[in-house]
């Protein structure tokens, strides 16, 4: 009998030990709040976000990587997981461009490759590269030319189409054909540079 009111006495420590530790699920409450919790309210993340998308389409990628990486810390998820996404996407066309161009034929085939998805502006900007280091390539000043046209710089275009013949004339015969100057070829710009024999009619 004394042993078992020895149990009992031990149990009722046991309960009075066991009870303290129940006040233990609020304390991960504020600990979890500390951890998450953002650097800045949700205002200043969509803040972040609208400036990295507009130095996103800018072409802007590592400027607008950092702020997609600030808006991706912020409080909102949906706008977090958006600007993971963006920071993904900056991340693989920033080892694209660390691609090395240095001859003018580089630049050229990659303002070519530019053409063909329509990326007109980077386009240009690496065909004049290329033109830049070789001014006397009639292909580059062909490629630059139908740039400039498909983008709607008209006077340009004919400029560099004008020259590209002149280096080489056989780019008269080519324009003609190319699907892609049949929009512009019948402007009063480039029909007497590629229908010269029209002025006799």
């Amino acid at each position: 009998m004394p042993d078992k009111k020895k149990t009992s006495s031990a149990k009722s420590d046991e309960k009075r030990v066991t009870r303290p530790p129940a006040t233990k699920p609020t304390s991960p409450g504020p600990a979890r709040d500390a951890e998450a919790g953002p650097a800045f309210d949700a205002g200043e993340q969509f803040s972040a976000f609208e400036a990295a998308m507009k130095q996103f389409h800018e072409r802007h990628l590592a400027q607008a990587r950092e702020l997609f990486a600030a808006a991706a810390a912020g409080p909102e998820r949906d706008v977090a997981n958006r600007a993971r996404l963006h920071m993904a996407m900056c991340d693989r066309r920033l080892q694209q461009e660390t691609v090395k161009l240095q001859s003018a034929e580089d630049y050229y085939n990659y303002g070519v490759a530019l053409i063909n998805t329509r990326k007109l502006s980077e386009a240009r900007q690496n065909l004049e590269k290329a033109l830049a280091l070789n001014p006397q390539a009639d292909h580059v000043h062909y490629a630059l030319a139908l740039a400039q046209a498909l983008g709607g710089d008209l006077e340009n275009a004919r400029g560099h189409l004008a020259r590209a013949i002149e280096l080489e004339p056989r780019n008269r015969l080519i324009a003609r054909q190319d699907a892609d100057f049949a929009a512009v070829a019948r402007h009063p710009l480039f029909d007497a540079l590629l229908y010269p024999e029209k002025k006799g009619w």
